[in-house]
């Protein structure tokens, strides 16, 4: 079952150029069984997201990107946003009373070198990395983004092999060019939000690029062009 966990839409995402049923209708489009909402900061009414649903006849479930000290975080199970959310640890208290589920968005931003000559400085980067604090709360890395660059995109994967984490897949959409380019395939039905966060803490799903580009985790991919 594929399922985009990572959407931004207008008025919501200050920088998104799509609106909510833009999004829903090209996702059905091009070929997704559902979407994740996850707003910049900001969380969707739980009836908004029922009646986009509805509307559309299509698996449309809330969540939010919260930007943390320690990067941004796709979170999955709570309802309001809370002061000091922006500390990853107190974030990860609030999603564990709720039951809910995180994901490190994007981990190449910020722990990405410019230029590895080597694969010592590979594995000095994939170091520093994996002591983000944030990453011990999450369920799950995105390993592949929709945005994200192949080389960007090879430095997350090789992180969450690195780190022995899963990895998802979101598109990060902010236009119509971004949708439907990659997804996270789960291996059971998802149906409700619920249903979402128990696979993703068990792991039961894998990152899926729909362009047919390839992700190598060498030392090739991280050094040639984007």
């Amino acid at each position: 079952m594929l399922i985009d966990l990572h959407t931004h839409t207008r008025p919501l995402s200050w920088d998104s150029y799509l609106s909510p049923d833009d999004l829903v209708e090209r996702s059905k489009q091009a070929g997704l069984d559902g979407i994740c909402l996850s707003e910049h900061d900001y969380f969707w009414d739980p009836e908004d997201v029922a009646a986009l649903a509805k509307r559309h006849d299509y698996l449309v479930l809330p969540a939010i990107e919260i930007n943390t000290d320690d990067g941004h975080i796709l979170v999955y199970g709570l309802e309001k946003y809370v002061y000091g959310m922006h500390r990853s640890h107190e974030l990860a208290e609030h999603v564990r009373k709720a039951d809910g589920a995180m994901v490190g968005a994007h981990p190449y931003r910020r722990h990405m070198p410019w230029y590895m000559e080597d694969e010592r400085d590979l594995r000095e980067a994939l170091e520093r990395a994996a002591r983000n604090p944030a990453y011990k709360h999450c369920a799950a890395l995105e390993r592949l983004n929709g945005r994200g660059t192949q080389k960007e995109n090879a430095f997350s994967a090789a992180l969450c092999e690195f780190m022995g984490m899963p990895g998802t897949a979101g598109t990060d959409s902010h236009s119509r060019t971004d949708i439907g380019r990659v997804a996270t395939n789960f291996e059971r039905d998802i149906c409700s939000l619920e249903d979402l966060i128990e696979e993703l803490k068990a792991g039961r799903f894998e990152a899926v690029d729909l362009t047919g580009k390839p992700h190598p985790l060498d030392l090739t991919a991280l050094h040639s062009q984007s």
